[in-house]
């Protein structure tokens, strides 16, 4: 959703690879300093980000020597709602998609999928010239397809106001109800209705839903207790509670249409963790915390969940700018882009309340993840106060998960 980090959006947006590249490279880093010192300027990073409007912030990073950093600070306010814990569980957004893109590469590996698969081989007549736009297309965001998200169909379940099961296949119908944006395979367009598809296809060629596929394939294999995929608003354990403004505090730069949000009223804003996330589907609808995520890019990049070729064909990037080439890049569910301190792969997401960016190295050593438990602000870019606070945690933290901390 949000134009500095990505979502499950609606709207042209900078990836986490454009917006962590730009703010780690403005940030000038040094390597000079110790491990205590990084600890204590995270900490105070994530102390200056809540004083700067954020309800809460989770942060883990694992720079591969010794023991993680977690870092968790939250606003007085919010404590009598719940109290912040490195473990919670929180939605994560686009993150999905890497996810999801895993468990398409395990059924290549199978010989079950091929990349080159035309969506109408699984999906016949679902998707308007579904001959041209192969499996990897819609991966990677070059199938031309419209951004089910931008539809008014789904605004009352992004704020809460409306329960509904969104299936992939509705989430599809959705999207591919409206015009391409361009022909099959000539630009990069991020767009949310590629992984509904995908969704729809994984469920067609496995006879079983994503919930099953994730837990099977991915979360029970790996040992991911708080790892599933949402199908409704319950959590299974402690969660950290995820807050929008309310209609009387929030910026004016936000549409009518999304400013007011269902849930508990509480210090002007509202808490969003009990609405449903299921519109977000194979794009963005599961939920995680730090742990498990850090597990799991450890198991993907080091090749345990996918054989090696496989693996090189989720790296394999086009630019996510046509006018830097050698640029952030993006892949088959994952991003990546060089840094100062180093290049990391992952990817972001958000979803109202929850603002997420997961990271690591290329060969799963290394690993971060951060949460921010509001996103409305990035989704609109309203509060320019809470972005520079924001981007300079981020920084630090991709900086530190590099060994590299910022001083």
């Amino acid at each position: 959703m949000s134009r500095t980090f990505f979502v499950v959006r609606r709207r042209p947006h900078r990836t986490v690879a454009l917006a962590l590249a730009a703010s780690v490279a403005m940030a000038s880093p040094a390597v000079a300093s110790t491990t205590g010192d990084n600890t204590e300027q995270l900490r105070r990073l994530a102390r200056e980000l809540v004083a700067a409007g954020a309800p809460g912030v989770i942060a883990r990073i694992d720079d591969g020597h010794g023991h993680p950093v977690e870092i968790v600070e939250q606003a007085p306010w919010t404590r009598q709602d719940h109290l912040l814990t490195a473990t919670d569980e929180y939605r994560m957004g686009s993150n999905t998609k890497t996810m999801v893109a895993t468990l398409v590469l395990q059924l290549v590996a199978e010989g079950k999928l091929t990349l080159s698969d035309p969506v109408e081989k699984w999906l016949p007549g679902k998707v308007p010239n579904g001959k041209a736009i192969t499996l990897r297309m819609l991966l990677n965001h070059t199938g031309g397809l419209f951004d089910y998200t931008e539809d008014p169909a789904l605004r009352p379940s992004i704020v809460g106001r409306e329960r509904q099961r969104w299936t992939s296949a509705k989430l599809l119908a959705v999207g591919v109800k409206h015009d391409p944006l361009f022909a099959p395979g000539t630009k990069w367009s991020y767009s949310n209705t590629n992984y509904a598809a995908i969704g729809a296809v994984l469920e067609r060629a496995t006879g079983t839903s994503l919930a099953n596929l994730v837990r099977d394939r991915i979360a029970r294999p790996l040992g991911l207790n708080h790892t599933y995929y949402a199908t409704d608003s319950t959590w299974r354990g402690p969660y950290a509670h995820g807050y929008e403004r309310d209609a009387a505090h929030m910026p004016p730069e936000v549409p009518v249409w999304f400013r007011n949000f269902a849930g508990t009223r509480r210090h002007g804003h509202v808490d969003v963790s009990g609405n449903d996330p299921g519109w977000g589907g194979a794009a963005g609808a599961m939920v995680s915390n730090a742990q498990d995520w850090a597990r799991f890019s450890t198991a993907l990049m080091s090749g345990k969940l996918l054989p090696a070729a496989q693996l090189a064909q989720m790296r394999a990037t086009l630019p996510i700018d046509a006018r830097q080439p050698d640029g952030p890049g993006y892949g088959l569910g994952i991003q990546t882009a060089a840094t100062p301190c180093g290049t990391f792969w992952g990817h972001d997401g958000g979803i109202p309340g929850y603002l997420t960016t997961n990271i690591t190295d290329r060969a799963g050593g290394r690993t971060a993840s951060v949460l921010v438990s509001t996103e409305f602000w990035a989704e609109f870019e309203t509060d320019p106060k809470l972005a520079k606070a924001t981007q300079a945690f981020q920084s630090a933290v991709t900086c530190a998960m590099f060994g590299k901390p910022l001083v």
